[in-house]
């Protein structure tokens, strides 16, 4: 391959993919000819990218010949249905969906835990962790690997933007109405999101569990690999536009005390640690995960209600990092692979 790629990016007038533009173009990406891909609906589309009007094509009449890698956040269906057309191509995919990340032949990765995982794509697909799943192994892999986690306890409190452009939007338009006395009814989420809590995310399963909770059980264990961690999650949907926070606690093997836990996330790469016992002293999403790229770790503490515990609290832009950014970090390694 050249020194330059052709690069196809799929649901590219959405939230993530718009994300994912920015970045390629931020972090100088080698692109050669850049194909931006929608559904019919958004075909025709133009879209400024680093200089250049690229007009939208619809992903249904597309060749994907040529394309070297194939970046997809469109939803699980239109990724079954095209992502191995364009690996059949040649084309490197790194799909955002669920559609692969639990098959034993597509490597679920994130860049800064199981890089080399990517170069083990038989089907020439690579998967993209959900977003919760990716910020928060960012900041307990290290911990891992130094202690050994058995066990997870945590609550997510997961933006808006993690249900699309529709969430913000509902959000918008409920707290406007509501700052207004006007009337306003749910339509993306199931009750009141404005100025509210919402324990639910995603389809409720069988153990009474929602898919997105799981989705961290299952994820944990493939990206770690290591299927005898526990993992005992529970999502929240907050009012906020941009940045998941998780309260997390762990169980490790070995003690690890706040002092070493605290010099392993402050070396781990995509990590920033912003923990001082002090107002303000701590990430938020708003103060600073939202619009940026780090991991952010604080209240670090360890558990008294158990001898080897530790509690941590984890914020990340959920569209940048938790999509978009992987994404692009994973190409970036195909790339590498062969320079």
């Amino acid at each position: 391959m050249s020194s330059r790629y052709n690069v196809a990016v799929v649901g590219a007038t959405g939230a993530v993919g718009e994300a994912m533009l920015a970045i390629l173009a931020e972090r100088g990406f080698p692109v050669g000819e850049l194909h931006l891909l929608a559904s019919e609906r958004s075909a025709g589309e133009t879209v400024e990218w680093n200089g250049r009007a690229i007009v939208v094509r619809d992903l249904a009449d597309f060749d994907p010949a040529g394309i070297d890698i194939a970046l997809f956040s469109a939803g699980a269906g239109v990724s079954k249905k095209y992502a191995p057309k364009f690996a059949a191509a040649g084309a490197v995919v790194i799909d955002n969906s669920s559609a692969f990340r639990y098959d034993d032949d597509v490597p679920l990765v994130v860049a800064e835990v199981n890089p080399e995982q990517c170069a083990n794509r038989p089907r020439g697909i690579i998967a993209n962790p959900n977003c919760s799943t990716m910020q928060m192994l960012v900041a307990l892999a290290p911990l891992h690997r130094a202690a050994g986690i058995e066990r997870i306890n945590v609550c997510t409190y997961q933006s808006v933007s993690g249900a699309g452009r529709s969430g913000m939007e509902e959000l918008g338009r409920q707290t406007a109405a509501m700052l207004n006395f006007q009337p306003h009814e749910p339509a993306k989420f199931p009750v009141q999101i404005a100025f509210n809590l919402i324990p639910h995310i995603d389809e409720f399963l069988e153990n009474g569990f929602t898919k997105e909770e799981m989705k961290m059980v299952w994820e944990t264990r493939k990206i770690l690999g290591d299927e005898a961690i526990g993992v005992n999650p529970t999502a929240v949907r907050v009012p906020v536009f941009f940045g998941h926070s998780e309260a997390v606690h762990i169980e490790t093997k070995r003690r690890l005390g706040v002092d070493e836990a605290r010099e392993l996330l402050a070396a781990a790469p995509g990590v920033e640690v912003i923990d001082e016992r002090e107002p303000g002293g701590y990430p938020t999403p708003v103060t600073h995960a939202a619009g940026t790229d780090a991991v952010y770790v604080g209240r670090l503490r360890e558990d008294p209600s158990h001898p080897r515990g530790l509690d941590l609290w984890i914020v990340s832009d959920n569209i940048r990092k938790g999509a978009a950014l992987n994404a692009v970090q994973l190409a970036e390694i195909v790339v590498n692979e062969r320079a």
